[in-house]
């Protein structure tokens, strides 16, 4: 654990700390390092997301400043929208490599700095790859909290297909900040969704998607139950460079744009129902909203040596 990043080394001996968390089961391993002295090279952050050598989970969320960063080398620039004093999620993938935005991870993110009394006040903004995300923290305690991300304007691109295990499924391509393939499949239940066995070879257009793409499984949208809410849909996926999840933020955005075009409409709410848990996602013209549940489990110290 003793690494140099942007010439920073961390000092031999030192211990890590480190806190646990996930958005409806999608789980982050976050590293408070404000002064950027943490070499995240992609041997140690697989390792410490491995869920038998480390401690387990599906990315890494380090917490620093968007100057520190950058000041650090690991940002080239501080993007558009994001002052050097705002905290900005540096996310890594479960493998070690670089991702641009994930939803629950900025849930998740803006709870740990709201229960640390990090930022002032209970909206404000959260830097990333993709861009400034403002949040607001509804209500919240030390393990609890419930969390709106403004996630910027969704947009199509062209339709495209994945095959999972020999079976062709047919999507629009949605970027959130991130690459998505959202399958909407007219025929599938609740139940086919479950048997299908994300596991096997997925091979997919990587003309239409150069850097990986995440694909969602989605249902077709049934009428809600709940007011202002255009309809529910199931949705399963298949994370780049982690494998499926038991939820994704970014996915459950693109799945309820896609769902909502199934039925001709560009605007409204979703209820997106994943394994872990239920997130309702609002389109707009020029905006998409997720709100959803963060839950900080527990902290700990990585000790020195145990990679």
């Amino acid at each position: 654990m003793v690494g140099e990043t942007g010439g920073v080394r961390v000092q031999e001996g030192a211990h890590v700390d480190f806190v646990k968390g996930h958005g409806t089961q999608n789980d982050f391993v976050l590293l408070p390092d404000p002064g950027v002295a943490l070499d995240l090279t992609p041997e140690f952050v697989s390792a410490l997301c491995d869920r038998q050598r480390g401690i387990g989970a599906d990315g890494v969320l380090r917490v620093a400043t968007a100057g520190a960063l950058r000041d650090a080398g690991v940002l080239a620039t501080v993007p558009d929208g994001i002052d050097d004093n705002d905290w900005f999620m540096d996310y890594r993938n479960g493998d070690g490599s670089i991702a641009e935005m994930c939803g629950n991870g900025v849930r998740v993110f803006a709870h740990y700095l709201a229960a640390h009394d990090l930022v002032a006040g209970n909206d404000f903004v959260v830097g990333s790859r993709a861009g400034a995300r403002p949040v607001v923290v509804h209500a919240r305690n030390g393990t609890h909290a419930e969390v709106s991300v403004s996630m910027g304007k969704v947009v199509f691109g062209s339709d495209s297909k994945a095959t999972i295990g020999g079976t062709t499924y047919a999507g629009v391509a949605v970027d959130v900040g991130n690459p998505h393939l959202a399958c909407v499949v007219e025929s599938m239940t609740a139940e086919t969704l479950d048997d299908i066995d994300l596991t096997a070879p997925i091979t997919y257009d990587t003309g239409d998607f150069p850097a990986g793409v995440n694909i969602e499984l989605i249902t077709a949208p049934t009428p809600s139950t709940v007011d202002g809410v255009t309809g529910e849909v199931q949705m399963r996926v298949h994370e780049r460079g982690v494998g499926e999840t038991r939820s994704c933020g970014t996915g459950t955005v693109a799945a309820a744009a896609a769902a909502l075009r199934s039925i001709g409409r560009n605007t409204g709410a979703i209820i997106v129902a994943v394994p872990g848990g239920r997130i309702t996602v609002t389109i707009r013209d020029n905006d998409s909203e997720l709100r959803g549940p963060s839950i900080l489990v527990g902290a700990g110290m990585l000790n020195e040596g145990w990679l």
